[in-house]
């Protein structure tokens, strides 16, 4: 799901776009492939930052769209599965920053239509998702290689999170759920989570990059981190922000602690188990590589 897109400047974004419609009924099975490249087009083409990328610095995402009901023509009810990733220094190794299922999607789309967005605005809640999770993955990729550097992306989601629940379609509002939208920025941006936002760094920039070289260095790093989501988990148990990180990095932490002495695999194993018990199974490999 995550390839590269056609090379540019200044384009932040490499998202590839999967749409399934199995479960729709229609004659007109091309308005699907149009709105991938409709969407991809919108989230690849358009300056989301002043920051200048290059071709392979861009930020390789995903979105898998599940088209669950058309309820009429050219109104849509969806699942959509959000991932990005980045690279790690000096391995060809992608660490999943991103792992998201928002079951709460509700747009319409006419072939062939122009997209459009204001970030400071309300145009339409298809443009607003799309913006929304643009600037998500940006500010996560921006808090993996600087402290904190991802904060002016986020703002920019969270104004889209208030602008667009006027639209009253679902993810937006503060008390339909802790995993929407709604809750995923805001609980990014709560300065009781700053923690776990300096922990992205930490665990990347200061743990994953420096793997291949300094193995012992890394895995102290992360259990820095770890330790730290600890102390956020006691706050927040429910916490979506939390739960993301999980999401994206269980298989990744098996591997991290795969070579640990005994002693630091029993600590990693011990304190992921009791943040993330849902994956117990997955963290017994640790014991036993």
């Amino acid at each position: 799901m995550l390839c590269w897109a056609t090379p540019g400047m200044g384009q932040e974004l490499n998202c590839d776009v999967v749409i399934d419609a199995a479960r729709i009924e229609t004659s007109e099975q091309r308005v699907f492939k149009d709105m991938e490249l409709a969407f991809e087009n919108f989230l690849n083409s358009r300056n989301w930052t002043n920051v200048e990328f290059t071709p392979i610095e861009r930020i390789k995402c995903g979105l898998t769209i599940t088209l669950n009901e058309m309820p009429s023509i050219g109104s849509y009810k969806a699942t959509v599965q959000i991932r990005s990733a980045r690279p790690v220094f000096n391995t060809t190794y992608e660490s999943i920053l991103l792992n998201f299922a928002d079951r709460d999607w509700s747009f319409e789309y006419v072939e062939s239509q122009p997209l459009n967005f204001n970030e400071n605005d309300y145009t339409t809640n298809l443009t607003s998702m799309l913006a929304y999770y643009a600037y998500l993955i940006i500010g996560l990729d921006f808090d993996s290689f600087g402290e904190l550097s991802g904060s002016p992306y986020y703002q920019k989601a969270l104004t889209i999170v208030t602008n667009a629940a006027q639209g009253g379609r679902p993810g937006w509002g503060a008390l339909e759920s802790n995993r929407n939208r709604y809750a995923l920025i805001t609980d990014i941006t709560n300065q009781q989570m700053e923690d776990l936002r300096k922990g992205y760094y930490k665990y990347h920039r200061l743990g994953l990059d420096v793997f291949d070289t300094k193995p012992e260095e890394c895995r102290k790093q992360v259990l820095e981190v770890l330790e730290n989501i600890k102390v956020i988990k006691q706050r927040y148990p429910s916490s979506i922000f939390v739960i993301n990180f999980f999401d994206s990095k269980a298989e990744e932490l098996v591997n991290i602690f795969a070579d640990a002495t005994q002693q630091e695999k029993r600590k990693a194993y011990n304190l992921l188990i009791e943040l993330n018990p849902i994956k117990q199974d997955i963290y017994k490999e640790i014991l036993s590589k």
